[in-house]
């Protein structure tokens, strides 16, 4: 009897499991079809790809969008319980541990251009010009790669040359063989996050002082500058959060298996995919100039040149009968 609850009740965990498999890849796939789209709508516009805010946007959806395509493999493999090499699953991590530091690291140099665009108006075209962006750019991978060189290299001084060959569940958690590498792991992310709290907090304050000073349109353009380093600052803790995550799966995991599976997918929901898809939300959809390209390349502009071409073709047919 006992046998018969326990298999019915893998059965019923493994068709949960199932069923959440699929609703990530649904998740995924939408976001995935929203970025590309946004990606395509910049290329688009010259005015887009040579302007610093919508270029670092753009970084923010490449790196969001390579992000949700290789932690949704990884969630696929570790689904069907595939393994690989641990050399080859070291080239996949460093481009996972890579990309989650951009993102983060993206939206705090997105906060510093609205800082110059509303503190520093004057200087705004000589600090964020398009070389300047392109700099940026090599400076954000070159901070963002310090996490993944830390990790790999108390990694590679500690693992044994036979571990590289053998077949292994592949996650980032495969590079911690001791206790010591997660304290080094953490105290690097907390600096990370100490940082990037200090810049948007002196960004919020800076660019408050200003609204209030402010009148006019400034006043207007002022208070949204300020409402997107809100938004800014909500989508940073959120990729941050996600660095508490493996602690608090770790403990989890000592108390129930089943609560594990169950923290596990609602931190990947919450502090992986979610963050991914405001971008869209911040830039796409609230910014006037990228909203009216949407529109113009978008179904909206296809459905009103169809409406119009009908009209006109009821418009030539009244003609002729008339004649």
């Amino acid at each position: 009897m006992a046998d018969n609850n326990s298999l019915v009740g893998g059965e019923f965990l493994l068709q949960q499991i199932n069923g959440r498999v699929i609703a990530v890849q649904v998740l995924v796939m939408i976001f995935l079809c929203i970025n590309i789209f946004l990606i395509v709508t910049f290329f688009k516009k010259e005015c887009f790809y040579t302007t610093a805010r919508y270029i670092l946007f753009a970084v923010t959806l490449l790196s969001d969008s390579l992000i949700l395509i290789m932690s949704d493999v990884l969630l696929i493999l570790s689904y069907f319980q595939f393994t690989m090499q641990v050399w080859l699953c070291i080239i996949i991590s460093v481009v996972v541990l890579l990309e989650l530091t951009v993102t983060p690291v993206t939206l705090t140099a997105m906060t510093l251009e609205r800082y110059v665009a509303i503190c520093m108006p004057l200087r705004h075209g000589q600090l964020c010009s398009t070389r300047s962006s392109l700099h940026c750019i090599l400076i954000i991978h070159g901070l963002s790669s310090v996490p993944c060189i830390v990790v790999l290299s108390t990694f590679f001084a500690s693992a044994p040359l036979g571990l590289y060959k053998q077949y292994r569940g592949c996650s980032v958690e495969m590079f911690i063989l001791y206790r010591w590498q997660d304290h080094i792991r953490s105290a690097v992310s907390q600096f990370y996050f100490l940082i990037m709290c200090i810049i948007i907090v002196f960004s919020y304050v800076k660019i408050m002082t200003v609204a209030k000073a402010a009148s006019g349109e400034n006043k207007k353009s002022t208070w949204k500058g300020l409402r997107t380093v809100i938004l800014h600052a909500f989508q940073l803790l959120l990729c941050l959060a996600r660095l508490w995550c493996p602690f608090i799966e770790t403990a989890v995991h000592q108390i129930n298996l089943k609560l594990f599976n169950d923290v596990r997918y609602f931190n990947y929901i919450l502090f992986s995919v979610a963050p991914r898809c405001l971008s869209p939300l911040i830039y796409g959809l609230r910014d006037e100039n990228f909203l009216h390209a949407l529109k113009s390349y978008g179904f909206f502009d296809l459905y009103k040149r169809n409406i119009r071409q009908g009209r006109l073709i009821i418009f030539q047919q009244k003609s002729c009968t008339m004649h």
